[in-house]
């Protein structure tokens, strides 16, 4: 398995999309060798250094400790390094959004991450290991790192990641919900994890079809008056946020804290959930047959 670039930047910086691609070669996508770095750092854009969010140590120390925890099940990482990616990367939904960030997280600080997590395994119709160019500078709910990020975002019931360990433990709710703006609604996140907490809803069929399920009847039910959340009160985010430059490295054996907010309204995932259930009674489920 490759190692990290021979230069890591000390700091995060952007990357734009249409300076990744020479680096994208098939020796990395391959997963044998990684660029040396020096290259990859003359092309990308610098942060404020005043920001301390921007140090790449904490990051760097956070992939290396889940490739070492999770050596022998790559797959259980998700659930474990998300809220951590999280509470150590505190970021605004707008920066966020930037792809260019996410760009030079995957290429520049921890190609050799995206290498471990998401090389492929060899099959009969497919012998070759590789590793899809997304996952270094895909979309949000492709690209390595931004999908965990947004999972969090997303997922997390206020200042608790909990729901987010659940949710990131099915890879199917991952790769088809994100996709939607469904997943906006707060209550929306927390009934669907409830569902799979409760076992109702599963596997990757049974989430594909209650998906669906969601998305049509969203179309002609506003959720947000069936099950209202509060607003949210952008202090709290700021806060937690400034907090960045003085906050200690994320605990690796107990789950973070998020950012100060309240949870969602609890009658209002209630509500969701139990009407959920009901869609999913007559969603679309492939194999499932009738009666079961």
């Amino acid at each position: 398995m490759i190692t990290q670039p021979n230069h890591v930047p000390e700091r995060l910086g952007l990357l734009a999309t249409s300076a990744v691609d020479p680096f994208l070669t098939e020796q990395l996508l391959k997963g044998e060798q990684v660029h040396g770095g020096i290259d990859l750092a003359k092309v990308v854009e610098p942060l404020p250094e005043d920001d301390a969010r921007w140090w790449v140590e904490p990051i760097r120390s956070l992939v290396e400790d889940t490739m070492f925890e999770f050596r022998e099940d790559r797959t259980r990482a998700d659930a474990w390094l998300a809220p951590r990616l999280h509470a150590t990367l505190r970021l605004t939904r707008r920066e966020a959004a930037d792809k260019r960030l996410w760009n030079h997280l995957a290429l520049a600080v921890a190609p050799d991450y995206v290498v471990w997590r998401h090389l492929s395994e060899p099959t009969a119709n497919r012998p070759e290991r590789r590793i899809a160019a997304e996952r270094f500078r895909g979309p949000a709910d492709r690209q390595c790192f931004s999908r965990l990020w947004w999972a969090a975002e997303l997922f997390r019931n206020g200042s608790d990641y909990e729901p987010v360990e659940v949710a990131c433990g099915n890879q199917d709710l991952i790769h088809t919900v994100l996709r939607s703006e469904l997943i906006d609604h707060r209550p929306t996140a927390q009934a669907l994890v409830r569902l799979l907490k409760s076992g109702r809803v599963s596997g990757g069929r049974e989430v594909n079809g209650l998906s669906v399920a969601i998305n049509a009847a969203g179309a002609t039910l506003i959720y947000d008056i069936l099950a209202p959340d509060q607003p949210r009160d952008p202090v709290h985010l700021r806060d937690w946020i400034a907090e960045a430059e003085s906050a200690p490295p994320v605990e690796r054996h107990e789950r973070p804290n998020g950012p100060d907010e309240d949870p969602v309204p609890e009658e209002s995932v209630a509500v969701l959930t139990s009407y959920f259930a009901e869609l999913f009674e007559t969603a679309p489920v492939r194999g499932r047959k009738s009666g079961d």
